[in-house]
């Protein structure tokens, strides 16, 4: 953990004002208290964000980081570290076990849309669809978005409910959109 803090702090200083600017011309939101660079992948993005931490390592022990490094574009939904202690106890290590590589690629990849999805349009397709609208993953996943208030709710295929609580976090391959709990294929 410390490496790999101070490794994100290290780019961040050799980047420096070029990196500022990337944030400020955006107009993107912060996440877990870092700026998220709309010229930055998602995973350059994810790394530096102190609430994907848990996020990030699941990523890197799914073999999904060159995947979501990729062109895209990707809407990922973005479960905080919060949304992954909610789980039951030692659901996440276990799953970080070499032999749940399967299983943790199926729930990870059923947070990833093959397309670059703002709130917006997902509110649009809402409205179209009559208050609900399928939302099919790359991992085989449909999840149902509506809307409670002026927030997008995912509904996903056991019946579990994620809020987006920070929307249309721009990335060079797509968007993210951090919500508050783990998204669960039907198994």
């Amino acid at each position: 953990m410390f490496v790999k803090s101070v490794f994100a702090t290290a780019l961040i200083l050799a980047a420096g004002t070029a990196f500022a600017e990337s944030h400020a011309m955006s107009d993107n939101p912060m996440v877990g208290g870092a700026p998220m660079f709309a010229d930055k992948t998602i995973v350059e993005n994810a790394v530096n964000s102190a609430d994907h931490t848990t996020l990030v390592a699941a990523v890197m022990a799914a073999g999904l980081v060159e995947t979501l490094s990729g062109e895209g574009p990707f809407t990922v939904f973005a479960p905080t570290n919060d949304a992954f202690a909610a789980l039951p106890e030692g659901t996440v290590e276990t799953l970080l076990m070499p032999e749940n590589l399967e299983t943790l690629q199926k729930i990870l990849t059923c947070h990833v849309v093959a397309a670059n999805a703002m709130s917006d349009a997902i509110a649009g397709m809402i409205a179209d669809d009559g208050g609900m609208h399928p939302v099919p993953t790359v991992g085989g996943c449909t999840l149902q978005a509506a809307m409670d208030g002026d927030m997008i709710t995912l509904t996903d295929e056991t019946g579990g409910v994620a809020t987006v609580t920070i929307a249309d976090v721009r990335q060079s391959n797509g968007v993210i959109h951090v919500i508050d709990k783990v998204l669960l294929p039907a198994m």
